[in-house]
């Protein structure tokens, strides 16, 4: 035994390789690129450099959405869980902002305001199983292509198979599944009830992930 250990700790270690010339080289492919489209499209160079910084916020903090709902399950873990839940919260913020103002001028609301039904849980379901079968969700996907992972490569072929499948045949599951008008809680409830509605309610998923959380470490 103690000479099996002897030759493997005799055994050569890897030399790690240097990538810092790949950095250099992405980085200056990234902004080349940047300025092909701002010759072409300045909205589109715009979508390229926030497109570059999402990436690198999600492939640095390692933000997925998978894992969000998927950690609290296998490993007890929230951090993510919570992460989901605050970008939730900001985002309520901008787009409820936006919408009030043009719904205040007289203005059509922006966005698209999809129906509930039956179609959203089958759907949740079928997402949720291939996810975590996959490993990811589409944003978890796209970070791990650009790290190498074959898995997740073969993952995003099938993910577009089924993205141009579902828009071949959405008129249909639109006809036969779907209602014909979509539910906007404004219009219901007032935009002040409403959006005390949304924050409550992720408030409420915050402070029961936080004790499941720390429920789970004790």
């Amino acid at each position: 035994m103690a000479e099996i250990k002897a030759s493997i700790n005799r055994r050569p270690k890897k030399k790690k390789i240097n990538q810092i010339p790949f950095g250099v080289a992405l980085l200056i492919g990234i902004i080349g690129v940047g300025f092909f489209m701002a010759n072409n499209s300045s909205k589109s160079a715009l979508m390229w450099i926030f497109g570059v910084i999402a990436g690198f916020t999600l492939q640095r903090s390692r933000f997925c959405f998978t894992a969000s709902l998927r950690d609290p399950v296998l490993t007890g873990g929230t951090s993510l869980t919570k992460a989901v839940v605050i970008a939730i919260a900001i985002a309520t913020v901008g787009f409820s902002s936006i919408q009030f103002a043009a719904a205040s001028k007289g203005a059509a609301v922006p966005g698209n305001i999809s129906p509930v039904g039956v179609h959203v849980a089958v759907g949740a379901i079928l997402f949720g199983i291939g996810m975590v079968i996959a490993g990811g969700c589409a944003s978890g996907t796209l970070m791990r292509v650009g790290e190498g992972f074959l898995m997740q490569m073969i993952a995003l072929v099938f993910f577009i198979i089924g993205s141009l499948w579902g828009a071949k045949d959405f008129g249909w599951w639109s006809k036969n599944f779907m209602p014909k008008q979509g539910v906007f809680l404004p219009d219901v409830l007032g935009w002040a009830p409403a959006i005390f509605l949304q924050f409550a309610l992720l408030l409420g998923i915050y402070i029961l992930a936080d004790w499941f959380g720390n429920r789970s470490t004790n």
